[in-house]
């Protein structure tokens, strides 16, 4: 039996409000470190990869949306946008193993979706432990990752505010 290796395409989505509240989600695995200096704490967006090479990103926002927080990002409230950027980094090397051998990089498609205030949160206790909404400016600088960070800090600009 193969391994089933992720593919190496995901997204990003910035959950908000008007008031640009983001939700910032806690990793059940932490950073994934190990040994002395080691982070333990990853609060983070959204994330996850396709399931199938030709899904949509769109199809992968919407479906990473309702298995991590419980949010319709279809309901009538709610605005997904796709921000038409896309980030290729390096996969942190303690993530390695999860990809077919030879694959050293990701490509990452940035949506924001924003939700009424109030929006209920309903965790998938098998990848996060806690959640919070913060001001964009201090989410920005509790994220872990760098392209997580940095889409927080142009979501004003694709949102228009």
């Amino acid at each position: 039996m193969q391994p089933r290796w992720k593919i190496p395409q995901s997204v990003l989505v910035v959950i908000h409000t008007a008031q640009l509240q983001v939700l910032l989600l806690r990793r059940t695995q932490g950073t994934g470190e190990t040994g002395e200096g080691a982070r333990t704490d990853f609060w983070q967006s959204v994330t996850g990869s396709k399931d199938a090479l030709d899904e949509p990103f769109e199809v992968t926002a919407r479906r990473e949306v309702l298995e991590e927080t419980g949010i319709d990002a279809s309901a009538p409230a709610c605005s997904l946008l796709d921000w038409n950027l896309e980030n290729t980094y390096s996969i942190y090397p303690q993530w390695l193993h999860r990809y077919e051998p030879g694959v050293r990089e990701n490509t990452e498609r940035i949506f924001s979706l924003r939700v009424p205030d109030g929006t209920a949160v309903a965790l998938n206790p098998r990848e996060h432990t806690a959640y919070e909404w913060w001001d964009w400016r201090e989410a920005a600088d509790r994220c872990y990752s760098p392209s997580n960070t940095e889409a927080i800090l142009w979501l004003p600009r694709f949102v228009g505010r």
